[in-house]
């Protein structure tokens, strides 16, 4: 498959990545205006927002795949298979 040149990309993707990092800007901004803003600050979630702007800003070619491991827990082969219900 042939990717999509990039002006193409960014006419075509332009107003969605405007509107989520709009919205993204806006969820910051709740987290650090509300009250216990400080502890908030401390939460493993919160960092795992924080480590994937920064993923974002960097120069790496795979970002979506970044984030996807930044949210996502550890392999764990030991992990138990669910069994069927019926």
């Amino acid at each position: 498959m042939t990717p999509l040149p990039a002006a193409a990309a960014l006419d075509q993707f332009f107003l969605d990545a405007r509107s989520k990092l709009l919205e993204t800007a806006a969820i910051f901004d709740r987290i650090g205006r509300g009250a216990g803003a400080e502890a908030a600050a401390a939460d493993p979630r919160a960092a795992k927002l924080r480590r994937a702007v920064e993923a974002l800003l960097g120069d790496a070619p795979n970002k979506a795949e970044l984030l996807q491991q930044i949210f996502s827990m550890a392999y764990d082969p030991e992990w138990p298979r669910p069994s069927p219900r019926f």
